[in-house]
């Protein structure tokens, strides 16, 4: 197998894997400008919380970035931190932190 095709071969499993598993819509292509910026093309901007004025993420990993709208961050940090109080009645005693200080 030529190296091109296994690029291809590897690049149809990873879309294919996107399109079940994430419910992947649409993918649409962007040009960088010697600014940074980019234009989200219209047929994206139509996914909720995408609107003229409307605040997003930018998730930077290794190998991608996502763009996400901020009410999706809003809610998943508030939940993490509404966890965290609820938990931290439980566990953070005087007696914990006794059996945990030398792990």
């Amino acid at each position: 197998m030529s190296r091109d095709t296994a690029k291809t071969t590897r690049f149809i499993y990873i879309l294919t894997f996107l399109i079940i598993k994430m419910s992947l819509l649409e993918i649409k292509s962007a040009t960088i400008t010697a600014k940074g910026q980019i234009s989200i093309p219209k047929e994206i901007r139509t996914v909720e919380g995408f609107k003229v004025g409307s605040k997003i993420a930018i998730l930077a990993y290794q190998d991608h970035v996502e763009l996400r709208p901020m009410g999706q961050i809003n809610k998943r940090i508030d939940t993490a931190f509404a966890s965290q109080k609820v938990l931290a009645k439980d566990w953070d005693s005087k007696e914990d932190e006794e059996a945990w200080k030398n792990l």
